[in-house]
């Protein structure tokens, strides 16, 4: 009788400045940790330091990995081995033997994204999987070439049930200065992924790094992405009032770091933190006293002012993670993934490793790896959207009955 299999992750990382060194220490570590298991999926993330390495970077993992399927990307800094590496050269691999999952990778430039008109099986034909399979979606895209929230919009539409992570490579200030992996073949251009379908589950929390001030307001006039009116009175008049009510710290923050939560469900009646797409306010409209938005609104929809900043983005950190712990009960997560905002690590908290540190504080060390992300992919109220300033987590685990 055969014994059963299960998936084995690992995560590795090297600060080593050569690119052959770095590759090596990193294939070292995999080894140790995964034994005679042979890794079907590989990830790579790369500062870029490595940029001039690009056009080989992906073909040297392979060489290494041969019968794994490989993406990655560059970024502004790397997550790997249970450190985050930033404003410094590292590469960072993760790796998963993954019995009973069928993995199809896919890179799609911006005109393979089939039109808004088109049916799900378009979608279907350019990512290489059925929606029957039950897909879960790893993203990684250059934020120069091609319209990342196009591509989540049409995924939703095609794989509605899908989990879907990723983020936008990072550290590149041009068009061309970034660098995607997929094989041994890399690209400057376009989005790489990969759907997983079979013996796993992908979980998702995303932290989004603020705190609601003030109480859930009904949007009652909006044209656009302009709030004209909520709760039947003008915003900035209300923003006004939470301003004079509350504390002099809130009050700090509301004039340097105030942004507005969206529930995107119309039919959300109590909505509370975690349930907010939360997105910059980008201007006012002084004559109307109409706050602009950055996310079209609708009549109907509930909407929160909320600000942000270290304590605020920790706490949310923390309540996210323990929102997931107690919905996932005692279904075991074996790995994780982490797209985290260029903006969190040390701007943020003045420290490295912060979010890093708090995921293994409540969900114990699992092998976790990721990236510095110009843009973070991740689920709020059902649907998948191009985040800022958040940490977006794909958790990995086994199917269960439960599941």
């Amino acid at each position: 009788m055969e014994s059963e299999q299960f998936m084995h992750w690992a995560s590795s990382i090297s600060t080593s400045e050569e690119v052959d060194t770095a590759l090596i220490q990193c294939e070292q570590y995999i080894r140790a940790q995964m034994g005679d298991d042979e890794p079907d999926l590989v990830l790579v993330f790369a500062s870029m330091g490595f940029h001039r390495q690009v056009g080989s970077l992906g073909a040297e993992v392979n060489r290494f990995f041969p019968s794994a399927t490989g993406i990655g990307c560059t970024g502004a800094g790397v997550i790997g081995g249970g450190k985050e590496v930033e404003m410094a050269v590292a590469i960072s691999i993760r790796a998963a033997s993954l019995p009973g999952v069928n993995i199809s990778a896919f890179h799609l430039d911006a005109n393979d994204l089939p039109s808004p008109d088109d049916p799900p099986n378009a979608w279907e034909g350019v990512v290489g999987v059925s929606s029957d399979a039950e897909p879960h979606f790893i993203l990684l895209a250059d934020p120069f070439s091609i319209n990342a929230e196009d591509l989540l919009a049409g995924l939703d539409f095609a794989f509605p049930p899908a989990a879907k992570v990723g983020g936008l490579a990072s550290g590149g200030s041009q068009p061309g200065s970034h660098g995607l992996y997929l094989g041994e073949t890399a690209f400057s251009e376009g989005a790489v992924g990969v759907a997983l379908t079979g013996n796993l589950v992908v979980d998702t929390v995303v932290a989004q790094g603020c705190r609601p001030i003030g109480e859930p307001m009904r949007v009652t006039s909006a044209e656009s992405n302009m709030l004209l009116s909520a709760d039947d009175k003008p915003p900035i008049e209300l923003l006004q009032e939470l301003f004079e009510r509350s504390s002099a710290r809130d009050q700090d923050l509301i004039q340097r770091n105030l942004f507005m939560g969206v529930a995107m469900d119309p039919l959300m009646d109590d909505a509370k933190a975690g349930d907010f797409l939360i997105r910059n306010i980008v201007g006012a409209d002084q004559a109307r006293g109409g706050i602009a938005v950055g996310t079209h609104l609708r009549e109907g929809q509930m909407v929160q002012f909320h600000v942000r900043d270290a304590d605020t983005s920790a706490e949310d950190l923390k309540e996210a993670l323990a929102g997931y712990l107690e919905d996932v009960g005692d279904r075991n997560a074996a790995a994780a993934l982490m797209f985290q905002c260029t903006g969190r690590g040390q701007y943020l908290y003045g420290k490295e490793g912060h979010d890093t540190g708090v995921f293994n504080e409540m969900l114990g060390a699992l092998p976790m790896g990721g990236f510095f992300c110009n843009g973070e992919i991740g689920p709020v109220g059902g649907a998948t959207y191009l985040h800022g300033y958040t940490s977006s987590f794909a958790i990995f685990r086994e199917r269960t009955v439960a599941d």
